[in-house]
């Protein structure tokens, strides 16, 4: 069996809103702490344009497979992120994790 790739998806509100220097700061410190944590790949900071939700922005990631996003999951940048940042300043969320198949 091989292993599969794994895109890891999580759609967000911030407790600051849709703009602003907390908002801008949040997504910042998004992108340069979690995308540096090996395994990651094609990392993205997205806006929302869809009137079908009304949830405001996403990160994506990609992870070659299961060992590499468990590795992520686990990792000090991570853990530390979720538990200073994203407890703290995330009003809501929704996880997605999808394999191709």
């Amino acid at each position: 069996m091989t292993q599969t790739r794994i895109r890891h998806q999580v759609i967000f509100c911030l407790k600051s809103g849709k703009s602003g220097p907390q908002t801008e700061r949040f997504l910042e410190d998004g992108r340069r702490i979690l995308r540096e944590i090996p395994g990651v790949e094609n990392f993205q900071v997205l806006r929302q344009t869809s009137v079908k939700n009304d949830y405001d922005f996403g990160f994506s990631m990609d992870f070659v497979d299961q060992a590499a996003y468990d590795a992520y999951s686990a990792h000090p940048k991570h853990t530390a992120f979720v538990t200073e940042r994203w407890k703290t300043e995330v009003s809501r969320f929704l996880e997605i994790d999808f394999q191709e198949i």
